[in-house]
């Protein structure tokens, strides 16, 4: 097991584990603690009652949040004619079709987010092995395969979100960065939080989510009290 620093030691200490602090003092707590010396990214992380194994419980979807991520993130357009052209006049990083298939086929990555239009799907499908795995592969679900690429485009740049419940019931959503004043930390979280409690499988019995944590890049985990939310 690996030793933790000293700077971790002592953050670790400012943290009860046994505590489920508020939204607000969660949010300060895991800025106090944070170790890493650049802008850390503030993150949410929820452990549901859902069995992801069943396709009614399968949690996932897309949204921007209030106040942004913090991040620009690059966008990938796969579009051709008139659709190339809106995708590139709302500030796509990157528009292609078949030129953009066979560079990713060559190893390029240079991208944070892929859109494309329906009818990409099937030069876009023979990139599933390679994008899949990494969680960029377009879905109708979170909005990223569509024929209005400009709207998909600017929610991107505006700060959009993908969450998706993994094998263990465990969603991971970044609400912000460490430099985010906390009213805009807790709005977000909020924000999140309302579309993960509206999601709620009608087939889940029981306590929902188990367990709440705020947490930043290098950071302890703070968990929340999911009332105060």
């Amino acid at each position: 097991m690996a030793k933790k620093s000293k700077k971790m030691q002592d953050a670790l200490k400012k943290v009860d584990v046994l505590k489920h602090y508020s939204a607000a003092e969660a949010v300060a707590l895991a800025k106090e603690t944070n170790i890493a010396k650049f802008d850390a990214t503030v993150e949410v992380a929820y452990n549901l009652n859902v069995d992801p194994k069943k396709a009614d419980q399968q949690i996932r979807g897309a949204m921007v949040l209030p106040n942004g991520t913090g991040k620009t993130q690059s966008v990938l357009v796969f579009a051709k004619g008139e659709k190339a052209k809106e995708a590139e006049a709302a500030g796509a990083d990157f528009v292609g079709d078949a030129d953009m298939v066979e560079k990713i086929k060559g190893g390029w990555f240079g991208f944070d987010v892929v859109v494309a239009t329906p009818d990409m799907m099937a030069q876009v499908g023979q990139l599933g092995r390679v994008l899949g795995p990494k969680g960029l592969m377009p879905n109708p679900k979170t909005g990223t395969v569509t024929m209005d690429v400009t709207k998909a485009v600017e929610e991107v740049k505006a700060g959009k979100v993908t969450y998706r419940v993994d094998k263990q019931g465990n969603i991971h959503v970044p609400i912000g960065k460490v430099s985010f004043d906390d009213a805009k930390l807790i709005e977000n979280l909020k924000a999140i939080h309302e579309v993960i409690v509206k999601a709620k499988p009608a087939a889940t019995k029981g306590q929902y989510i188990k367990n709440l944590t705020v947490t930043t890049t290098f950071g302890p985990g703070v968990k929340v009290d999911a009332l105060s939310l």
